[in-house]
């Protein structure tokens, strides 16, 4: 009986494996994993820009936390999931141009509180 069993369990995988409906399936989830990797990928890359952009044009410094958020939990993530080169050369220039301060400058909190 046992072998019966093994040769059933045998046949249903191999048919299953050749079936095109099978084959479908697959090639759908992986789509669709691709289209989401993709929309992330693209959000991603557009809050890197957006942020680099408006780090760069502030000023010449950036904070710790802000460089954290941006570089640790945006721009590491990116990368490792295959973004490209432009989120690159902007997170390099927010590198080399920043310098990195512990806390928001007493001239900016004075120029925001003023504007309000």
């Amino acid at each position: 009986m046992g072998e019966f069993y093994k040769e059933l369990i045998i046949t249903i995988i191999a048919t299953a494996l050749a079936s095109s409906g099978f084959w479908v399936l697959i090639q759908s989830i992986i789509n669709k994993k691709s289209a989401k990797t993709q929309m992330l990928l693209g959000l991603g890359h557009d809050r890197i820009m957006a942020l680099c952009m408006e780090y760069l044009e502030r000023g010449d410094w950036i904070t710790k936390d802000e460089y954290e958020n941006l570089h640790d939990y945006l721009y590491l993530p990116y990368e490792l999931s295959g973004g490209n080169g432009s989120a690159k050369r902007a997170m390099e220039e927010v590198i080399h141009k920043l310098r990195i301060v512990d806390t928001y400058p007493k001239e900016y909190l004075l120029e925001k509180m003023s504007k309000k």
